[in-house]
């Protein structure tokens, strides 16, 4: 479909961003590798007045592996963390979820901040960052502020960003060497958004998981995690009845929408499914010791 018409700028500081936000007053979006916003201006599901390209501003392609965790800038494309050599050890369970994004133009250009921006509840990143207890770092003319990603997604396409702010960061949190992890999707077909991902990761101590994290991806209308499963495992052996519980619990706290690609009963199984087949993944994976 035709593009809406609209104005373009290609700002070279954060400074000219924020002020050419502002002058538009709410009209105006942000483009980086816009696979996510072309699709939407081209269903005239928006129709700003002006695209701020921010890709000739400096510093946010960053990837910064430290103590603290690892920092993403919200440049920072799906194929630079699939090729990075040490995010997988770093973070496996993000290089993991990232591979399922889509196909290899889409990974070349799609970007980190892009699809959190747009938090589509079915995009793997921001599942991601919502599992892993992610930090949002935003930025204005007024400063820089912190969001958890908790507080960060408020709604289907909907995030707390401000219309004159950008999403400069995502941080993720430290992850241990030992750590238990699995990720498991499933498509109609390789590179289709999930009618049901899940993203599983926990510790375990004498035996039995600690600190469970079960976040849900395509089958929910808006990011979330699955407490009931989560608490269903939580100080259990990851063994046949500890995942049993964590299956039962996530198919009824879960409530998909039901649309053309598959009923609410069909995703509420597949949520289980993919439950199943993620703890089992993290039980049987090899880790660091």
């Amino acid at each position: 479909m035709k593009l809406p018409a609209f104005d373009y700028a290609a700002p070279a500081t954060l400074d000219e961003a924020f002020e050419l936000l502002e002058q538009h007053a709410g009209d105006a979006r942000p483009l980086a590798g816009g696979q996510s916003l072309m699709p939407v201006l081209a269903f005239r599901l928006a129709q700003p007045s002006m695209l701020v390209d921010i890709g000739r501003i400096p510093g946010l392609d960053a990837i910064t592996i430290g103590g603290d965790g690892v920092r993403l800038g919200a440049r920072v494309r799906w194929c630079d963390i699939l090729e990075h050599p040490s995010l997988r050890a770093a973070h496996p369970l993000l290089v993991e979820a990232i591979g399922h994004v889509a196909h290899y133009p889409i990974r070349n250009r799609g970007t980190v901040g892009g699809s959190l921006a747009h938090a589509d509840p079915a995009a793997e990143m921001p599942g991601i960052a919502y599992t892993c207890e992610a930090t949002m770092v935003i930025a204005g003319r007024a400063g820089t502020r912190t969001v958890a990603a908790r507080d960060f997604f408020t709604g289907p396409l909907e995030t707390v960003i401000g219309p004159a702010e950008l999403l400069v960061e995502v941080r993720l949190p430290a992850w241990p060497v030992a750590r238990r992890w699995g990720f498991e999707e499933f498509a109609r077909q390789r590179g289709a958004f999930a009618l049901a991902a899940i993203a599983a990761f926990y510790d375990e101590r004498d035996g039995v998981a600690t600190g469970v994290h079960l976040g849900v991806i395509g089958a929910t209308g808006v990011v979330q995690r699955l407490p009931a499963a989560e608490s269903a495992l939580e100080g259990r052996a990851v063994d046949a009845a500890g995942i049993a519980a964590a299956v039962a619990a996530a198919r009824a706290e879960v409530d998909p929408p039901e649309d053309a690609e598959a009923s609410s009963a069909y995703r509420r199984s597949l949520v289980g499914t993919m439950v199943e087949r993620a703890l089992a993944a993290a039980a049987t994976r090899p880790v660091a010791a």
